[in-house]
């Protein structure tokens, strides 16, 4: 077992055990399997890019990048693709503001 570094939490220490072993069963370089990226940027989010990159050895810009994608799609899913406004029956001459804190996404209307 590898001793554990100063100022790695053990999670991170335990998924670096599941790195070095699949490391050792392979030759060469090759594809790192998508669930040990997947497990490396939830560490990465919950504990730093930074942190994360060189306990496991991965390219800071590559785990960055898997890091942000999610959180990018996780804002899309985040936003319903309908809202429906319903209000009392408006008397002529009633005005009405509909106001975005976000800037919608593209192609969505507002009528």
């Amino acid at each position: 077992m590898a001793a554990k570094k100063a100022g790695v939490p053990d999670s991170v220490q335990q998924l670096r055990q599941q790195f070095e072993q699949f490391r050792s069963t392979r030759s060469g370089r090759g594809r790192l399997p998508e669930l040990l990226w997947q497990s490396a940027a939830e560490q990465a989010r919950q504990h730093g890019v930074k942190v994360v990159t060189q306990a496991l050895r991965l390219d800071y810009d590559v785990l960055k990048r898997r890091v942000g994608s999610v959180d990018q799609r996780r804002k899309r899913t985040a936003m319903p693709a309908f809202v429906e406004l319903i209000c009392a029956a408006a008397a002529a001459g009633d005005e009405y503001v509909i106001e975005f804190e976000v800037s919608p996404r593209p192609g969505m209307r507002v009528r």
